[in-house]
């Protein structure tokens, strides 16, 4: 069971958290980011660590590490998942249960901008470095960037993001950006997700860094992803979000899989805690569009 192995998690952390470094030193790393389908499919659950736990009406759900586990595992499990996308603790307690084994991993970087927060656009980097990536073996790392023109750290924040594209660059590591246009509403920063304003995001988010040979791009899907995806020719990935409408997320999703720039999905919530509760079969679902 499960809530075994957790326990064995704890019980190293507690008597033996050298091996953790052990288990990276050990795993089998992915040959190629990308599955036999020739696209990524990526389960992301950095969430937590900014303190968006939400899912749908439960504002805790992501916040029960032993469940959160339990539906990574399975979702890891499932034929054509190729990665996973976390946070150091997340990505630990996976390397300890032994089930990223030629799986690509993604370090989340930049976790400071708490979700609801009045610094939520301040968004440094506290989690992984682009040398603890590369120490662990891992494929790459990516960073939230919301650029917020009402918001004087936005500078700052751009400028962090580039020095993580140019230190993940340097290792010939991946650089995955999720940039956002955003702007503050009623207290909140509220993301922009016209068409306009995400093709500006990715022309701003493509130029950071000295170097763009190995930056990727992290993009929602929204009206008109053919001209999204065709404002750079970086390789993009598409992002999930929380989905309202099962149905009409994996059409958009499956529409703009055909385009040349875009490489696969990198889902959270929305697959990991579908509203039928059926993980597998949510993952298997996306995986199909592939």
């Amino acid at each position: 069971m499960l809530s075994e192995k957790v326990s064995r998690i704890v019980d190293t952390r507690v008597k033996d958290p050298g091996a953790i470094a052990a288990a990276a030193a050990r795993r089998v790393r992915a040959a190629t980011p990308f599955g036999e389908h020739g696209k990524v499919m990526i389960i992301a659950a950095d969430h937590p660590a900014r303190g968006a736990n939400a899912v749908g009406a439960d504002p805790s759900a992501m916040a029960d590490r032993f469940e959160l586990l339990d539906r990574m595992c399975v979702a890891l499990e499932r034929p054509g998942v190729t990665g996973v996308l976390a946070t150091a603790d997340i990505l630990e307690d996976l390397l300890l249960l032994g089930v990223l084994d030629g799986k690509s991993v993604f370090g989340s970087m930049n976790r400071a901008g708490l979700a609801g927060s009045v610094f939520e656009i301040d968004d440094r980097f506290t989690g992984y470095d682009a040398e603890t990536i590369a120490a662990m073996g891992f494929d790459g790392g990516k960073m939230l960037t919301r650029i917020a023109l009402d918001d004087p750290a936005t500078p700052s924040a751009l400028e962090n993001t580039a020095r993580a594209v140019d230190a993940l660059n340097d290792r010939r590591l991946i650089a995955m950006v999720e940039p956002f246009l955003s702007s503050w509403q009623d207290g909140r920063v509220r993301n922009d997700l016209s068409t306009e304003a995400v093709i500006k995001s990715v022309t701003i988010a493509s130029g950071l860094g000295r170097r763009s040979a190995y930056t990727w791009l992290k993009l929602p899907v929204v009206p008109d992803m053919e001209r999204v995806l065709a404002s750079s020719t970086l390789p993009a990935v598409l992002l999930g979000g929380e989905v309202k409408d099962p149905e009409a997320a994996f059409a958009s999703w499956g529409k703009a899989l055909k385009q040349p720039t875009a490489q696969g999905l990198t889902v959270g919530r929305s697959l990991l805690y579908p509203s039928d509760g059926d993980v597998a079969g949510a993952v298997d679902r996306a995986v199909s569009l592939l």
